[in-house]
């Protein structure tokens, strides 16, 4: 991974409003680098930059991180509904 790369997920991450989720394509493609979602869980699995993780779910809602536990209870305190281990998204 690239600084450039790293800068801009991070960027887009940071920017997600509480009470909302993105994917992790989506904030790939955001980013300017489209199809690079594996890429963009790497980034989140390893580095150690403060940043909102838990409003970054899968393209089906799924929550994906190591301990999907947290990341729901984090989601609840922003009032994103999560059932079956997903965030329920508003249309």
């Amino acid at each position: 991974m690239t600084a450039q790369f790293e800068d801009a997920v991070l960027e887009v991450i940071r920017s997600i409003p509480a009470g909302h989720v993105m994917s992790y394509g989506d904030i790939a493609a955001e980013a300017g680098f489209p199809r690079a979602a594996r890429a963009v869980g790497t980034l989140l699995a390893t580095t150690p930059a403060d940043c909102p993780w838990w409003r970054v779910v899968g393209w089906d809602g799924r929550l994906r991180a190591p301990d999907v536990g947290k990341q729901a209870a984090l989601l609840a305190t922003e009032s994103v509904l999560v059932r079956g281990g997903r965030a329920i998204l508003s249309k």
